[in-house]
């Protein structure tokens, strides 16, 4: 028996595969995203504005965009999407999100940019229930805001079904996205959920979150645990 555990050992080394179960691709890149959020949040005079913030319906993080991947010349990422618990407080359950387009850009020579994204209204939430939508066309967006004392009161940033910001080198701000894509990450949802569910099933209000979405979810929270457009104080932000 010695002699087979030794041989088994021995062979994960010579093939780099780890004996030991790893935490999941879905796991570590909600993970990834709720680090991202909580220091975008943290500098309260750089951050999302609270009041934009307690008004979104659904929040979209990709972290670490690169270049290159999806459309030659472009940019590529893997992020989430949570949404309001429906006739709940807090957030709900995650759906895995991957996200490309030849105009999102990477900010000042950066290799790598955090994307967030409030989802503002019902119909950019509805949105999100198609398997692919483009960004500017399907959904209106504009660059948000960016501040403690910062809102949305002009026509543009009123309008718009989803406002946009992103992080590079350490500078957030509001960013255009127009002509990028959204689609559904199927494989990820199932890597997550232990089964095949899309964005409507997931974002309905009734699935259970699993353990492993608890650091994005827990970092929306913190920031925003208010119902959306209910008014209830925040905790954590500005």
């Amino acid at each position: 028996m010695k002699k087979l555990c030794f041989a088994a050992l021995m062979t994960s080394a010579f093939l780099n595969i780890p004996v030991v179960a790893q935490e999941n691709d879905s796991t570590k890149r909600l993970g990834e995203a709720g680090k991202a959020f909580t220091e975008i949040m943290a500098v309260e005079d750089k951050a999302i504005p609270g009041s934009l913030l307690d008004k979104a319906e659904c929040v979209v993080i990709i972290p670490g965009m690169k270049k290159g991947g999806f459309i030659v010349g472009g940019s590529y990422g893997k992020g989430a999407v949570s949404c309001r618990g429906a006739g709940k407080k807090g957030w709900g359950a995650p759906a895995m999100l991957e996200m490309g387009g030849g105009s999102v850009g990477l900010q000042l020579g950066a290799s790598s940019t955090d994307v967030v994204m409030l989802v503002m209204n019902r119909e950019g939430m509805d949105s999100l229930l198609k398997d692919k939508f483009t960004l500017g066309g399907d959904a209106s967006i504009a660059a948000g805001p960016v501040g403690r004392a910062a809102t949305a009161e002009t026509d543009a940033l009123m309008k718009a079904k989803i406002l946009s910001y992103s992080r590079s080198n350490g500078v957030f701000a509001g960013v255009a996205l127009k002509g990028s894509t959204l689609k559904q990450d199927d494989g990820a949802n199932k890597d997550l959920y232990g089964k095949q569910m899309d964005a409507t099933a997931i974002l309905n209000g009734k699935t259970p979150a699993p353990a492993g979405a608890a650091a994005m979810t827990q970092a929306l929270m913190k920031y925003s645990p208010a119902e959306s457009n209910c008014g209830v104080a925040r905790r954590g932000g500005s």
